[in-house]
């Protein structure tokens, strides 16, 4: 299996990837705008460069409930100074992380590839005009779909299986992104956790994870210090990082192949660990 993103092409299987979170926010749920400033924000993409992120989430616009839309204009300020410089940085190694855009916005996601990212990571990939996957086709860049309910955070009522859902959503989404000039090789499926979902339907994706594998796509876990985790263990966003890395080596072992995280060293590590125990139990 392959994953192409412009000029970056990851073959499957191989370890997993861990993909950091840059939030260029001042009202990110999770590190409460600690990186707004753009040269914070580059220093901590490098930080986590060197803790073993092979591709940066870079992202201006939060997405957490209640949150305030930005701009277009306010957006763009956010995130092209970050992306701009680091893909300077990045083009002095030979092997350089891939960056993905973080947005919702067309002509964000435009700027942003023309500014040096591989990667666009739609949450809102439940979208029906085709204007954001005309952008992905023309720079043929990598595009994360994310299951979300309309709305984003409108929870969903449905009484059926979730992965039976999101894999109908996955597969309908296949077809329209080819139709938009989209290679099944430039999508990687990431069934939302958190978004738009009851705790008991998060935990039924992640027990479900398996099933996505016959989708033959790589998938994305995005569960780094969800809300849910403190819904279920009362563990505030600061105390999450265990139940964080139980969900990702859970992730691993049912085949996930890149995992989005705030903790890259502790991620990277633990799911190192759970590949070569799960390597030996092969054997």
């Amino acid at each position: 299996m392959i994953l192409r993103a412009r000029h970056f092409e990851f073959a499957f299987p191989r370890p997993a990837i861990v993909m950091g979170i840059v939030n260029v926010t001042p009202d990110s749920f999770s590190d409460g705008g600690k990186y707004f400033n753009p040269r914070i924000a580059i220093n901590h993409a490098l930080k986590l460069t060197g803790q073993g992120a092979e591709i940066l989430d870079i992202g201006g616009e939060s997405t957490r409930p209640g949150a305030r839309p930005v701009t277009e204009q306010e957006e763009l300020r956010r995130v092209i100074p970050v992306i701009k410089e680091l893909a300077t940085a990045f083009k002095k190694r030979k092997q350089p992380p891939a960056i993905s855009i973080d947005t919702m916005k067309p002509s964000v996601a435009r700027a942003a590839l023309e500014a040096g990212a591989s990667i666009v990571n739609d949450v809102a990939a439940n979208r029906e005009n085709d204007e954001m996957w005309q952008v992905v086709s023309q720079f043929r860049a990598g595009y994360i779909v994310m299951h979300a309910p309309p709305g984003l955070h409108r929870k969903q009522s449905h009484r059926e299986g979730m992965v039976r859902i999101v894999s109908a959503f996955f597969t309908g989404r296949l077809k329209k992104l080819k139709a938009a000039g989209i290679a099944p090789e430039q999508v990687v499926f990431d069934p939302g956790i958190g978004f738009g979902k009851k705790l008991e339907q998060n935990l039924q994706l992640l027990a479900g994870l398996r099933g996505f594998q016959k989708l033959h796509r790589p998938l994305l876990l995005g569960v780094s210090r969800k809300s849910f985790i403190e819904k279920l263990l009362g563990a505030k966003v600061n105390e999450r990082l265990p139940a964080s890395l139980a969900c990702a080596i859970l992730g691993i072992e049912a085949g996930a192949q890149i995992i989005r995280a705030h903790d890259v060293k502790e991620t990277v590590q633990a799911i190192r660990m759970a590949e070569t125990v799960l390597t030996k139990q092969k054997r």
